[in-house]
């Protein structure tokens, strides 16, 4: 037996994701303010969610794989609507984007900034950091580059759980493997 159960089989429909004006994906849980980090974390917050911060670029193929084959599973998007406000920032693009610290720089500055090298790359910040200073006290976790459907929810889900106080992503997911295994179930991993 596989893990289809935990990412496949029939899917119910739920709208596409669209290409937007400036070259990247869109999709409907996509959250539009005013790309003051410090705010959204706060809304988030007050929403009992975390705030994810995905960092794209247009002719992205690994954006598009994430948008086409992740963001089409209603385990993945159902987790993050149910526990992230999404803030979708361009690598190269001019917005004006207030950081943590109060810095207002291009979407672009910024990635420099939080050392973001690829795309797409989601930062992970919990409601429990709410009014954080710095990326540094903000951030729990980060997925640099394409992740897999199977580890991306992970990822989510290690995060919203606050798993990621007590433990190293690595370990999560072994005790995942674990827990799979102990149902006769074999992550479809990739």
């Amino acid at each position: 037996m596989t893990a289809g159960g935990a990412l496949g089989g029939a899917r119910p429909a739920r709208a596409e994701a669209v290409m937007g004006d400036g070259g990247l994906y869109r999709q409907p849980f996509f959250h539009e303010g005013f790309l003051d980090l410090g705010e959204d974390l706060q809304e988030a917050a007050d929403q009992g969610k975390g705030l994810m911060v995905l960092f794209e670029q247009r002719g992205c193929p690994y954006c598009r794989e994430m948008h086409l084959v992740n963001f089409a599973k209603p385990e993945i998007t159902g987790l993050i609507e149910k526990s992230y406000l999404v803030v979708q920032l361009d690598l190269w693009g001019a917005r004006e984007v207030t950081d943590f610290d109060g810095e207002a720089l291009e979407e672009r500055a910024l990635a420099q900034k939080w050392a973001v090298n690829f795309t797409p790359t989601q930062v992970l910040i919990p409601a429990a950091n709410a009014g954080a200073q710095s990326l540094r006290e903000a951030e729990a976790f980060r997925m640099p580059g394409y992740f897999k459907p199977f580890h991306h929810l992970a990822g989510l889900e290690y995060v919203a759980s606050g798993a990621y106080a007590d433990q190293p992503f690595q370990r999560f997911l072994q005790d995942k493997f674990s827990e799979l295994s102990a149902k006769g179930i074999d992550p479809d991993v990739w």
